[in-house]
C-alpha cells in the first residue's frame, strides 16, 4: 500500500465521517442511491432526500415498482431530474433483469442508466469490497492538488490522467475505507475555497501546497457565455382556486415534471385559453408579474409569468393524459404527489398573493 493511502486510512480512522445515513447498513441500492444524489450536490442537502427516499422506497424493487410521478415529487427541489428518471429507470432493470441484485462487473454497471465509471467503483468498492478507484468531483480536487495536475478535468486527456493516478493509488486492501475516505477528505479539508490544508493528512507531500497554489487546482472549465432564452409561463386559476399544469416531455430540460404551461415570450393569452377550451369571456382579470430568471448549467432562462384569474370551472372539453387542474394548497403541501420544477415550485407559491392583490 502507497504512501498516499496509508496516510489517508490512518486519517479516516481517527477522523472521518461514519455517521452518514448510507454509510449504515451498506447494501450495493443504498450506495447506488446516495452516489447519484450526490453527483452535483451537497451532503447536508442530500441526507433528507436520501432518507425520505429509503423511507419511501426501502429496495431496489420498491422503487422500481413506483410511480414516476412519486420518484419525481420526491426528488422536487434536488435538481438534474434526469438523476431521477435514470434510478427510475435503473431500478426497473435491475429488478427485471438482474434478479433485484446489482451485477457485480463495471462493465454491467456503467451499461445501466445514469451510472456512469466513478458510480460504478464506488459501488463495487464500498458495496461490494472490490478493487475498483473512483474519479467523483471530491476526489479530483485531492488528486490534482496532490500531483499538481495541470488542465481542466473535464478534458478527456486530464481526465484519463487522473484516472491512471486514482488507480495507482487504490489500494487492493482496504478499499471501501480508502473510497471513504478520499471522498471524506476532499468534501471536508480538501475544499473547493478555504481549505484547511493545516489539517490535512497528505500535505507534507502535496505539490500544490509545496507550490502555494492550492486553490488554482484543479484548473476552472473555460468560460463560456450562456445563452439566454425567454418564456411565458401561464398560470390559469379556476373559480375553484385550481391552477392548470402540463407534464413535460420526458427527454428534455424538466423531463417528466409538472408546470404551469410554458410557451415563447410572443405566445399570446388567446391563444392559450383557447388550448385549454377558453375563451377571453371567461377571464376575470389578467396580470403580467415581472420576469425572473432561472439559471441552468447551460442557459439562463427568463420567465415572464401571466397570471389569468377566471370566473368558470375547469373546462372538460380538453383532456389530455399530460394536463391536469390542481390545487396550489395540495402542491405546497406535498399532498399532491408529482414532481414540480423548480420555477414551479415558486410560481404556484406566489399564487396566493398575487390573487389576493388582484381580488
Amino acid at each position: 500500500m502507497d504512501w498516499f493511502a496509508t496516510r489517508l486510512l490512518d486519517w479516516y480512522a481517527r477522523h472521518g465521517r461514519k455517521d452518514l445515513p448510507w454509510q449504515h447498513d451498506i447494501t450495493p441500492y443504498r450506495v447506488w442511491l446516495s452516489e447519484i444524489m450526490l453527483q452535483q450536490t451537497q451532503v447536508a442537502t442530500v441526507i433528507d432526500y436520501f432518507n425520505r427516499f429509503i423511507e419511501h422506497f426501502p429496495t431496489v424493487s420498491a422503487l422500481a415498482s413506483a410511480d414516476l410521478d412519486e420518484v419525481l415529487h420526491l426528488w422536487t427541489g434536488l435538481g438534474y431530474y434526469a438523476r431521477a428518471r435514470n434510478l427510475h429507470k435503473t431500478a426497473q432493470i435491475v429488478t427485471t433483469t438482474h434478479a433485484q441484485t446489482f451485477p457485480t462487473s463495471q462493465d454491467a454497471l456503467v451499461a445501466l442508466p445514469g451510472i456512469g465509471r466513478s458510480t460504478a467503483g464506488a459501488i463495487r468498492a464500498i458495496a461490494m469490497h472490490q478493487h475498483a478507484p473512483i474519479l467523483d468531483g471530491n476526489v479530483k480536487r485531492v488528486l490534482t492538488r496532490f500531483h499538481a495536475t495541470p488542465g481542466y478535468p473535464g478534458d478527456a486527456r486530464v481526465a484519463n490522467a487522473l484516472w491512471a493516478i486514482a488507480e495507482e493509488h487504490t489500494p487492493v486492501s482496504e478499499t471501501h475505507k480508502y473510497t471513504q475516505a478520499i471522498m471524506d477528505l476532499g468534501a471536508t479539508l480538501c475544499t473547493r475555497s478555504k481549505p484547511q490544508c493545516d489539517l490535512c493528512p497528505v500535505r507534507e507531500e502535496c505539490r500544490a501546497y509545496a507550490l502555494d497554489a492550492v486553490e488554482d487546482y484543479p484548473e476552472s472549465k473555460p468560460k463560456k457565455i450562456k445563452p439566454v432564452r425567454q418564456a411565458r409561463f401561464f398560470l390559469l386559476v379556476s373559480t375553484e382556486g385550481l391552477v392548470l399544469l402540463e407534464q413535460k416531455p420526458m427527454e428534455g430540460l424538466w423531463g417528466g415534471l409538472w408546470m404551469p404551461p410554458e410557451r415563447t415570450i410572443e405566445y399570446s393569452t388567446k391563444a392559450i385559453l383557447s388550448e385549454a377550451g377558453l375563451t377571453e369571456a371567461d377571464v376575470t382579470y389578467i396580470h403580467v408579474a415581472p420576469r425572473f430568471r432561472h439559471t441552468f448549467t447551460h442557459l439562463f432562462l427568463d420567465i415572464e409569468p401571466v397570471y389569468i384569474q377566471l370566473d368558470t370551472a375547469p373546462p372538460t372539453t380538453v383532456e389530455k393524459p399530460t394536463t391536469r387542474w390542481v390545487s396550489p394548497d395540495r402542491l405546497i403541501s406535498g399532498n399532491e404527489r408529482i414532481g414540480l420544477a423548480a420555477p414551479a415550485v415558486k410560481l404556484v407559491a406566489s399564487l396566493k398573493e398575487v390573487l389576493s392583490e388582484h381580488a
